[in-house]
């Protein structure tokens, strides 16, 4: 699909067929484009539209660099969040001096929500720099929110694992399994926002340094881009706080599940040691011998049951003034 924005456009889908862009589009995207569309746009622009293997290496040099005065840039945008499975996926950047074209295979919130903000403010595609820099702003924006999210998150966890009351502090094995479920999930969504942040981090540094900022005239979008890579630098300082935040919780549940364990064990511990006695003396008068005096005895029996009955309740009580119990 292939769409065009500019102060002439307004993002209508335009068809390969036609074999032309409208001349005052400033920016030109290509979702999940066709071979048409892609061959439409490197005529008419007059540079080579990204393919999916190239948007997928990793290596900054092949992310970030500069061809026939064109910038190309790869930029790892987060996604799936709101269906709960966050992955990312790799968004394409070709600026040249009056357009810019952008090649994704998915559709990332911050993109929706800067196409329904230019169809608002159509003077936001006035130029191909600007279209640039305000997406840019767009992506961080929303990638600031979701870590805002994710630390409603962990302190959500905090206060589940580390209750105020001391009778709340056991808790139980399914809700112990639920925890470390959402400790996991947290970690895996927060995991995709760095990838973000940190491939944000990199595509401003290349695009303050590049020719497209160059000059008088761009100074207001290199003090921009300044600014937008101090925000990302705080939410990559951000991001590491979480995690560390996130580390901590996961060793803490892995603490409460060893304390629990321990607790089941010292449980049959004691019950081993209260049960013990009474066990030695029944078994002593179940044996069969011929010769045991209180066989015949009329308080035999009772004297029995009544040394089991204090063989069971004096280890507990000397157990329990002990503190062990």
């Amino acid at each position: 699909m292939l769409r065009a924005y500019g102060p002439d456009c307004d993002g209508s889908i335009v068809g390969a067929e036609h074999g032309h862009i409208p001349p005052g589009a400033t920016w030109i995207d290509l979702d999940e484009p066709t071979k048409e569309e892609e061959r439409l746009v490197e005529k008419v622009v007059g540079v080579e539209v990204p393919t999916p293997e190239e948007l997928a290496e990793i290596e900054p040099s092949s992310r970030l660099y500069e061809r026939n005065g064109a910038l190309y840039m790869t930029l790892s945008t987060v996604i799936g969040i709101t269906e709960g499975r966050p992955t990312s996926t790799p968004i394409g950047f070709v600026l040249t001096k009056d357009k810019l074209v952008t090649v994704r295979y998915a559709t990332p919130k911050p993109v929706l929500h800067f196409v329904d903000h230019l169809l608002r403010e159509p003077e936001l595609a006035s130029n191909a720099t600007t279209v640039t820099v305000r997406l840019l702003d767009a992506i961080i924006d929303r990638l600031a929110d979701e870590l805002e999210a994710v630390g409603a998150q962990v302190d959500g966890l905090s206060t589940d694992i580390f209750p105020e009351e001391m009778d709340e502090r056991r808790i139980p094995a399914k809700r112990l399994t639920a925890l470390l479920t959402r400790i996991g999930r947290a970690q895996s969504l927060l995991a995709r926002i760095r990838e973000t942040a940190v491939s944000t981090s990199r595509l401003l540094g290349f695009l303050a340094g590049s020719s497209a900022l160059r000059g008088e005239e761009k100074d207001s979008y290199r003090a921009h881009v300044g600014t937008l890579a101090t925000d990302v630098t705080s939410l990559i300082d951000y991001s590491s706080f979480l995690n560390d935040n996130l580390t901590f919780l996961l060793d803490a549940s892995l603490g409460l599940i060893s304390v629990e364990r321990n607790a089941a064990m010292k449980l049959f511990s004691w019950a081993a040691l209260v049960f013990l006695p009474p066990t030695l003396i029944a078994g002593i008068y179940g044996m069969n011998f011929e010769h045991m005096p209180e066989l015949k005895w009329l308080f035999g029996y009772p004297m029995a049951l009544t040394l089991i009955a204090i063989s069971a309740v004096a280890p507990f009580l000397y157990f329990k003034k002990r503190g062990w119990i």
